[in-house]
C-alpha cells in the first residue's frame, strides 16, 4: 500500500509540473489558436505586414545614415577614398 501511495504522489507531482509548464509557456492558448484557422490567418497576416513595414523603415533609416556618413567622408577630401565614395553617392543619387 505504501508503495502505491508513493507512486500516486509522484504522479501528482509530475502532473503539477506539466500543468505549470503548459501554463507558463502558453501552450494551451496556442493549441486553441491552431483550432481557429481564421484567427490564425488574421494574426499571421498582421504579423507579416508589420514585419515588412518595420524592415522597410529600418533599411531606409540605415541607408540614410550610411549616405550621410559617406558624404561627410567625401567632404574631408581624402584622395583615394573620397573619389570612390563620391562615385558611389553619384550612382545612388542618379538611381533616385
Amino acid at each position: 500500500m505504501f508503495k502505491k501511495e508513493k507512486l500516486e504522489k509522484q504522479l501528482l507531482e509530475k502532473l503539477d509540473n506539466l500543468n505549470y509548464t503548459l501554463t507558463k509557456n502558453n501552450i494551451l492558448e496556442f493549441a486553441e489558436l491552431l483550432g481557429n484557422k481564421k484567427q490564425l490567418l488574421i494574426r499571421n497576416l498582421l504579423t507579416g505586414i508589420s514585419k515588412g513595414i518595420g524592415i522597410g523603415i529600418g533599411f531606409t533609416i540605415l541607408t540614410a545614415i550610411l549616405l550621410i556618413i559617406l558624404q561627410k567622408i567625401v567632404t574631408l577630401n581624402i584622395p583615394v577614398i573620397g573619389d570612390y565614395i563620391s562615385d558611389i553617392i553619384e550612382i545612388v543619387e542618379n538611381k533616385r
